[in-house]
């Protein structure tokens, strides 16, 4: 830094000693120098920076008194922008020259030889950092860019990889940056060794590390690579594992890494001292529990005379402190104090309990609800104003308005009120989604082959919490267009509301199904009552007419169409009221040749849902039993189903799923059931590995599945992730058991089974099911009313379990 200016430039003085004075007084030192009125200032050397930046940095103005402070504090501000390499400040007569050399610029950051890494995203994470197209060249940026790169390499297990970076001017004052890689091989790692275990062998201990040697999938997991975060992590699992079996005193003593000299090859050596297996000698409780010392020791998880185990311990603690937290005590503390016999090996442990001062919740807080109203989120809120803060009750709250599903995020908070040590806050805060839905498409389905579907639907229309909704779908097996409304608060009791009307045509899943056709217009009006916070009744009251076609229409003339199963044909006669001879084939004797029912169908039915999720469940129980009977009408008779799904988490992220099905209908005051209330089964949602609807009874002549009037269904899964997925649930590959059947009437007869893998994604179209099944007790008789149609490969959109 120099300041030259004319009133230092005496005869007398040498000109670099005035540079060296300038220098000094920049520098901190105090040489004087006569202030003097400055009429103009000039800047030089500027290329890309506006002139007007400089000025906004110079502490004086034309017309103002320039001096030796003023000027040392311009120079340290313009260098402190970083646009400048060299500052300089003269003085010509009255005026103040600025003189500046500007940094380059930065042209360009290219790479070269990156395979790992895309190249966009790359350099979007450096311009992050300030290095990047038309930012301010600056070497110890670069720096930093190249070990950080350098570092991102090294955490996919490359630790081979060289950087070079080139920084190449260019006209105009800029630069093009160059990052050259050499990728080089993965280091893998070649071996783990576990040094001091006893009580378990090593191959037991690493399958417990998210780190291993290559395997199967490690291609795709990437579990071969070392990473520093990964092994701290598996460190702290090897230290869960001993001490959730007795091991209170194991310690790892040391940890090492090391690479082999062509860096191909990485080596983990874990040294660690089990100690001894403790089991619990007495387990006791101290402190302030408002008389319910014994509805706290049932909550303890780790009992008197088990083998110790952390996991128990810890879930103990937080049971107690959430039952405190839940009668008011927000900030309660629940620890537990070891006393150690090691020549009993035996540990006793004292759970000191302090529930602090009992916490009210003063203001409910909701934010981020731009279309919402504020009523919609409030009415799911079980924790209230002015009352005991309850941790069960906020947990409830945040997952009710999560269920909702008009939300991307939910998130509660409770802090404390400034100046009270017993009150508190709770900040609720969502991030609004788009609820409204306009879907037009096509879809394909291994039963159903194309179809094409529309809808229009709004889950949150006009933030008012009700759904409105009209659904088209056009498949070849089932054509629909329904008009529904649904008010979840129809009362301020949470009673709710759904109103559809409805049309729909069917053609059951038979070979010639061109042939008749089964058409029902109808509409309904449902109430949905909440008896609990996981259950709800409801009563519902329709209408339906149903028209069932089973002849065509040749020119004009109104002919028998033999090629219709019987049993639709002898429906049509009942309804008619029609003679029929024994002769499946004969003709009619007399009457119609179509038949029309009307229904008046009255529903009960009742659903509890205690699941962690809707869609990806793994733990929970999800129930339903549905009455629907229709006592007038044309169509009398009743269905019942009861389903119930059990969901239980297993180890290593696995688990098991169940699901069991029953239903039965019969026909009432002596008419035929009605076949277009039948049950099918087969394929994905029932027995996979048989094709869709085929299960059951069969027409006599053409074996087409006529489906039946009850039905049993049970399917068992041991769930997955798939490899590489880490945490994320939506992708899922599974096992299944399938067994289930159709039956005339009753429940007489065998279960078809099965048994195969399949994969699982919620896909950002809805949930997709893949399934290869292998029927295990098909019949593959030559005659076409008992064989049974397998499928291996089946698949589906929009199924759930």
């Amino acid at each position: 830094m120099k300041l030259y200016s004319e009133r230092f430039s005496l005869p007398t003085f040498p000109r670099h000693l005035i540079a060296v004075a300038a220098f000094a007084l920049c520098s901190g030192y105090a040489h004087a120098a006569d202030p003097f009125t400055v009429k103009d200032i000039r800047v030089e050397g500027i290329q890309r920076t506006e002139a007007g930046t400089v000025f906004s940095y110079l502490p004086v103005r034309v017309g103002e008194t320039f001096t030796d402070e003023k000027g040392a504090t311009a120079i340290k501000a313009l260098y402190a922008t970083g646009f400048f390499k060299d500052v300089r400040i003269e003085v010509e007569g009255d005026v103040l020259v600025v003189f500046v050399e500007e940094r380059p610029a930065i042209a360009a950051v290219e790479f070269t030889g990156t395979k790992e890494f895309d190249k966009e995203q790359l350099t979007k994470a450096l311009k992050e950092i300030g290095v990047g197209e038309s930012r301010i060249f600056d070497k110890a940026l670069v720096d930093r860019a190249e070990q950080e790169l350098k570092r991102q390499y090294l955490s996919r297990g490359l630790y081979s990889v060289v950087i070079t970076t080139t920084v190449t001017p260019i006209e105009r004052n800029r630069v093009s940056i160059t990052f050259a890689v050499e990728e080089g091989d993965v280091s893998r790692i070649k071996n783990i060794n576990i040094i001091g275990s006893k009580a378990f062998s090593e191959k037991e201990l690493i399958k417990n590390m998210s780190l291993s040697t290559p395997g199967w999938f490690t291609w795709y997991s990437k579990a071969d690579q070392y990473s520093k975060q990964k092994l701290a992590g598996d460190i702290e699992k090897m230290k869960s594992f001993y001490l959730d079996r007795g091991y209170i005193e194991m310690q790892i003593e040391s940890t090492q890494v090391s690479i082999s000299p062509d860096k191909k090859d990485i080596y983990i050596t874990v040294n660690i001292k089990e100690g001894e297996k403790y089991s619990v000698s007495d387990i006791k409780l101290e402190g302030e529990m408002f008389g319910r010392e014994e509805e706290l020791k049932s909550l303890l998880q780790l009992k008197k005379g088990d083998v110790y185990s952390g996991e128990k311990l810890t879930a103990s603690t937080k049971n107690i402190s959430e039952r405190l937290g839940n009668f008011g005590y927000a900030f309660a503390n629940v620890n537990a104090n070891p006393q150690l016999d090691r020549d009993k090996k035996e540990v006793a442990f004292t759970i000191l309990i302090d529930p602090g001062k009992r916490v009210y919740v003063r203001n409910i807080n909701i934010s981020g609800n731009t279309k919402t109203r504020d009523e919609v989120i409030r009415r799911e809120l079980r924790q209230f104003e002015n009352s005991w803060y309850d941790g069960e009750k906020i947990k409830l709250s945040r997952d009710r308005v999560d269920r909702l599903d008009y939300f991307n995020e939910v998130t509660v908070e409770t802090p404390d009120v400034p100046g009270k040590t017993d009150q508190v806050d709770v900040n609720l805060a969502v991030t609004e989604k788009p609820t409204g839905n306009i879907m037009l498409g096509a879809g394909f389905s291994s039963s159903e082959k194309l179809s094409l579907s529309g809808a229009i639907n709004q889950a949150n229309a006009f933030g008012s919490g009700n759904t409105v909704g009209i659904d088209v779908n056009t498949s070849k097996l089932n054509r629909t267009i329904a008009l529904s409304s649904t008010n979840p608060y129809f009362t301020d009791d949470g009673i709710s509301r759904s109103y559809e009307v409805f049309t729909r045509t069917t053609r059951p899943p038979t070979i010639n199904t061109g042939d008749y056709r089964i058409r029902t217009n109808g509409a309904n009006v449902k109430f949905g009552v909440p008896f609990s916070e996981y259950d709800r009744v409801f009563f519902g009251i329709g209408i339906e007419q149903t028209d069932l076609e089973t002849y065509t229409n040749t020119n004009g003339t109104v002919t028998n169409n033999t090629t219709s199963p019987d049993a639709y044909r002898r429906y049509v006669d009942n309804i008619n009221g029609v003679a029929r001879k024994d002769d499946p084939r004969s003709a009619f004797q007399e009457g119609q040749h179509d038949a029309s029912a009307t229904a008046l169908p009255l529903t009960a039915a009742w659903q509890r849902d205690n699941r962690d999720s809707a869609l990806v469940p793994t733990k929970g129980r999800y129930q339903r039993a549905n009455f629907e009977i229709s006592p007038a009408g044309d169509s009398n008779y009743f269905r019942a189903t009861y389903q119930q799904q059990w969901f239980r988490p297993l180890f290593s992220s696995t688990t098991l799923a169940l699901n069991g099905e029953v239903n039965y209908g019969k026909a009432l005051g002596g008419k035929v059931y009605p076949i277009f209330k039948n049950f099918y089964a087969g394929g994905i949602g029932s027995v996979r590995g048989y094709e869709s609807s085929s299960l059951g009874p069969k027409d006599e002549i053409t074996g087409d599945p006529l489906g039946g009037s009850s039905r049993l269904i049970f399917n068992a899964e041991l769930q997955f992730p798939f490899p590489g997925s880490g945490i994320d649930r939506s992708l899922r590959w599974f096992t299944f058991f399938d067994a289930g059947n159709v039956y005339k009437d009753g429940f007489g007869g065998d279960l078809k089974t099965s048994v195969g893998i399949g994969l699982s994604w919620i896909s950002p179209i809805g949930p997709l099911k893949l399934s290869f099944g292998k029927a295990l007790n098909a019949d593959d008789s030559a005659d076409v009313t008992k064989r049974d149609k397998t499928q291996a490969f089946q698949f589906q959109l929009g199924t759930g379990f």
